[in-house]
């Protein structure tokens, strides 16, 4: 019988259990999926804490790679032995095997690994949207990466240098400001010893910045609103060290009329359509080789508990998947 980690109570990694599921044929629509590589993300813990809602008792993880087994009555566009990935709005991915929707799959294209399309597609297809359509980075813009040697950070902030920006990475240790220099940061604020406001209008000669990637949240957002220009854009769409307070608009008002967005992937991505296409533009750019995906752990999927009290430790970097 093929094994998961269920989740039957909100709270800390230590509820995690490894147990036996049923899986039952795939409904006409969907394909069954034997999992080779899942993706490990921060919105795993949300789901995990009960931030996010989820149902329980049931099964976190959002990514995955694969082979298709088994396809539903009604699938005309994916085979058995199909190598596919997806990332989806809800958890289940912390499995053996599984169903899921054909139309939310996207083949993996020769030259790219099973790990590397796990550990890519949520974040990787989350650095797409960031970068090219909620605010469409330019060549010579000068804007702020937080957690720049994580998992969509070390995506996006590769992904930034192929366009051409000018980038201030933004880490919590020197170990990961090392990484984030190699992977094209031009600048590197250690948040440990560093004033973000200071060093930032210390680099932009107090002009600030375009924009703002934030992925942290409660504890930088302020100062991430502060370090923009006039008319600058806050992208705050993670939330690791918390939820954001409540803000008043005039806030942004006094800070130079600026623009401020809350975005999530899967309302860019709602469509096959557009999810082919953001896929397509993704794997397109790591084709070219100046976009690497940074496997920095591999954890069997039976430690998936250790894996994400690595995750909220802050000792992993780059992209991180469970092996079942």
């Amino acid at each position: 019988m093929p094994k998961a980690i269920r989740l039957h109570q909100s709270g800390g990694p230590e509820n995690l259990r490894y147990e036996d599921v049923e899986v039952p044929p795939p409904a006409a629509k969907e394909v069954t999926i034997r999992h080779t590589a899942i993706g490990l993300n921060f919105i795993d813990v949300y789901d995990r804490t009960g931030l996010y809602s989820m149902p329980l008792p049931g099964v976190l993880g959002r990514e995955a790679a694969g082979l298709v087994t088994a396809v539903g009555g009604k699938v005309k566009t994916l085979r058995i032995g199909d190598r596919v990935a997806y990332a989806l709005n809800y958890p289940g991915s912390y499995c053996e095997l599984r169903n899921v929707p054909a139309d939310r799959m996207v083949g993996i294209p020769d030259g790219v690994s099973d790990e590397q399309a796990a550990a890519m597609l949520l974040k990787g297809l989350t650095a797409q949207y960031l970068l090219r359509t909620t605010h469409r980075v330019k060549r010579g813009e000068t804007i702020i990466i937080h957690a720049a040697a994580g998992g969509v950070g070390s995506i996006a902030v590769q992904w930034a240098r192929v366009l051409g920006a000018h980038i201030i990475g933004v880490v919590g240790s020197d170990s990961k400001a090392t990484i984030a220099r190699e992977l094209g940061c031009d600048h590197l604020i250690v948040t440990e010893r560093e004033d973000l406001l200071t060093r930032v209008k210390e680099i932009t000669k107090g002009k600030g910045v375009r924009v703002v990637y934030d992925s942290v949240g409660r504890d930088t957002f302020m100062a991430s609103l502060d370090c923009l220009a006039p008319l600058g854009m806050m992208v705050t769409y993670g939330n690791s060290t918390g939820p954001v307070a409540p803000i008043s608009p005039l806030e942004l008002t006094k800070r130079g009329s600026l623009f401020l967005t809350r975005p999530a992937l899967f309302h860019y991505v709602s469509t096959p359509r557009a999810l082919a296409n953001a896929a397509r533009e993704l794997f397109a750019v790591v084709a070219t080789g100046r976009v690497k995906i940074p496997i920095g752990q591999r954890y069997a999927l039976a430690d998936a508990a250790k894996a994400h009290r690595d995750l909220e430790g802050r000792r992993t970097t780059g992209c991180t998947v469970l092996i079942p």
